[in-house]
């Protein structure tokens, strides 16, 4: 088997949806996909025509996110159309899932030479659009799990369970922003980041002839242990606010595979490999606690542990998510979520996967680190993982 090697990757800036439009929502979620995988050819070097396939994740398909968004975003490019496309959906672990399989196709020499990439715009797209007869998803009347309704629930779950209290889920958000904001300051992501030339609109939501530069991430908030206490629960009685969860953002990221052949003979350095990959089912019961058991899937496949790692990407979903893995593997949270997290950064589903990737590997270049591990809670009761190797 030959051995698959990622050679660049890059993200969008992430911006906020709704409530609070941020400055890509003027883009067509095509041409907001096209954005990451345009830089990524392009930083790369490599024509258009080498790349054998298109692997995007993309949660909610419907409307200008159906039709198969990902290979309509390489073709938006005009620069060619042989590259093979498909979209996947394994809810927030998507452009994980992409990723994965794009590994694989260039480990069993399917191809040479793809792209594990995900999109969501969310503020023009909302979850569940494409769900008729949702919000949720069809349960026969012979379901044999106590599943509830919302994923606002679900994690109110995780948290009882795991004794977790307002007071830790609220400074977990905090130092979220906080190392959010020091990244940003230090220029940490300035290497993943491509830049975007944004439309821009007037006070009444009307586009305008102007266009500004967007290069940073739109979600850190200037705020306080005192201002997120404040905050009203999700659900009453409940610990989580959209102060210590995920923010509805748009955005997008890309990876570039190869195998190491086809690097080696194209001049390029190889920069981190996958060591191994999962997509494991969960306790519908908990639903959202899916990094708990793809890093005990994970461990088992390898023999490796948790002194074996130098960095953890666990997806903030909601806080009570990380706080649930690391109590379960006792983590060092100084090797966690070390730029921040979805809390600070946002959560464009369907790309998050990717972009998760992309600052795991850029961060161990930053550190000259060796090793990261990168999991997610996903709907439908589902834990993705990912240990990267540098090379």
């Amino acid at each position: 088997m030959s051995e698959a090697v990622i050679v660049e990757a890059v993200r969008t800036p992430i911006s906020r949806g709704k409530p609070i439009v941020g400055d890509l929502h003027g883009f067509h979620a095509v041409d907001l996909l096209a954005l990451s995988l345009d830089a990524l050819v392009k930083r790369s070097g490599i024509d258009y025509s080498d790349v054998d396939y298109v692997a995007g994740g993309c949660v909610t398909q419907a409307g200008e996110q159906a039709g198969n968004i990902a290979r309509n975003a390489w073709l938006s490019l005009g620069k060619d159309y042989t590259a093979g496309g498909t979209t996947f959906d394994n809810q927030c672990g998507s452009a994980q899932t992409t990723n994965h399989a794009i590994a694989a196709m260039v480990q069993t020499g399917r191809i040479d030479i793809g792209i594990g990439c995900g999109v969501e715009a969310m503020s023009r797209v909302g979850l569940g659009q494409n769900v008729y007869n949702g919000p949720g998803y069809y349960q026969p009347p012979n379901w044999p799990w106590d599943t509830a309704p919302d994923q606002f629930t679900m994690v109110e779950r995780i948290a009882k369970n795991r004794g977790l209290t307002r007071q830790m889920v609220d400074e977990f958000a905090l130092s979220s922003q906080q190392k959010a904001k020091v990244a940003w300051d230090e220029g940490r992501f300035d290497s993943q980041i491509c830049p975007v030339d944004a439309p821009c609109f007037a006070d009444d939501g009307t586009p305008t002839d102007e266009t500004k530069t967007v290069s940073r991430d739109q979600g850190l908030r200037d705020t306080t242990i005192e201002g997120l206490s404040q905050l009203k629960p999700i659900l009453e009685g409940g610990i989580h606010t959209a102060g210590n969860a995920s923010q509805i953002s748009d955005g997008s990221a890309a990876v570039l595979w190869m195998s190491a052949e086809e690097a080696k003979a194209r001049g390029f350095k190889p920069r981190a490999r996958i060591i191994t990959d999962c997509t494991v089912g969960t306790d519908p019961y908990y639903l959202l606690d899916g990094p708990v058991d793809a890093t005990q899937h994970m461990f088992k496949k390898t023999g490796m542990n948790m002194s074996d790692i130098d960095l953890f990407e666990i997806n903030e979903a909601f806080a009570a998510v990380v706080l649930s893995w690391a109590q379960v593997f006792d983590a060092d949270m100084s090797k966690v979520n070390v730029n921040g997290g979805a809390i600070a950064i946002g959560h464009p589903v369907g790309s998050t996967g990717a972009r998760l990737i992309c600052t795991a590997l850029h961060e161990l270049e930053r550190q000259d680190k060796n090793t990261a591990l990168i999991a997610m809670c996903c709907g439908s009761a589902i834990g993705t993982g990912t240990i990267i190797e540098r090379l």
